[in-house]
């Protein structure tokens, strides 16, 4: 049985940070299904309105890294629950081992577990609703999540099923680059996590269809192969030729356990500040 979660620890890649999912506060900044499903654990029976938590998610991380830099912090910090999701970036190099890959998640796993932690996984999303590009990986995807689920269910984790959760295929729960979830799909995945966390088992999904998509002619379809492959591909290649991620020289978000009511009051004090500065702005009479 679940007892009540007083802090909570993000670890993963651009998932967990919550890519394409803007935070007002500031450029480059995201708030992602993981901020979402802390401040829902503040009025959740399983939560607290003193839930404190912290994310160190870094866009672009392979799970060696997720799991080399990110789990001893998180072990150290001894929060009630950690969410460990990793590997998806790893399954798109085609000599990827998973076989292996999972072998190190499940250790990290098991480290979790032995020290009391209640650890919530996501599986991968199913990649058949994507570009031809993406949708090649999704054989490895298949096998990684097979693991997943072994793990889960050897070491009494909880999982969201993401690859199931066909309502997360429509083309609204996706941001422009189809690799990243939109506000939308960051508040689904986060309200399916809760729900998870509250019943104390995975959740039931229908079907494995993918949600009807508007019929659109050849050309059309082809011209935004294209812009797709210029604007997003194209830099992603890049980065892996010269050996770079988006990642690097990024910091964690939130480093350290810290209140989400304390988060808030922040937050609303940026937003008085902002409001502020542009009463103050270029043609504001001061007198």
């Amino acid at each position: 049985m679940l007892e009540t979660i007083t802090s909570y620890v993000a670890v993963g890649d651009s998932f967990s940070e919550g890519l394409m999912d803007p935070d007002p506060r500031g450029d480059d900044r995201y708030r992602g299904w993981a901020d979402r499903l802390a401040l829902m654990l503040t009025e959740s029976s399983i939560g607290s309105p003193d839930v404190s938590y912290a994310n160190l998610a870094i866009r672009g991380r392979l799970l060696d890294r997720i799991l080399d830099e990110q789990v001893p912090r998180a072990l150290e910090m001894k929060p009630d629950l950690v969410s460990l999701c990793g590997g998806g970036n790893d399954c798109l190099r085609p000599k990827a081992d998973i076989d292996a890959l999972a072998a190190k998640y499940e250790r990290a796993v098991i480290a979790l577990r032995e020290a009391g932690i209640e650890v919530l996984m996501c599986n991968g999303f199913d990649t058949e609703f994507s570009t031809p590009l993406i949708r090649a990986v999704r054989p490895r995807v298949g096998i990684y999540n097979a693991h997943l689920w072994s793990i889960a269910q050897r070491h009494g984790c909880h999982m969201v099923d993401l690859w199931g959760l066909r309502s997360l295929y429509a083309v609204e729960m996706w941001a422009d680059d189809r690799i990243h979830l939109s506000p939308k799909g960051h508040h689904l995945v986060a309200e399916q996590a809760l729900a998870t966390l509250e019943s104390g088992h995975s959740l039931p999904t229908e079907g494995f269809g993918i949600p009807a998509r508007p019929t659109r002619a050849i050309r059309e379809v082809m011209s935004e192969e294209s812009r797709w492959a210029r604007q997003y591909l194209g830099p992603w290649v890049g980065r892996r030729l010269r050996g770079e991620s988006s990642g690097d020289k990024l910091d964690p978000k939130l480093a350290e356990l810290t209140r989400v009511a304390d988060l808030i009051e922040r937050a609303r004090d940026s937003a008085r500040t902002d409001d502020v500065d542009g009463a103050n702005g270029p043609g504001h009479a001061q007198g």
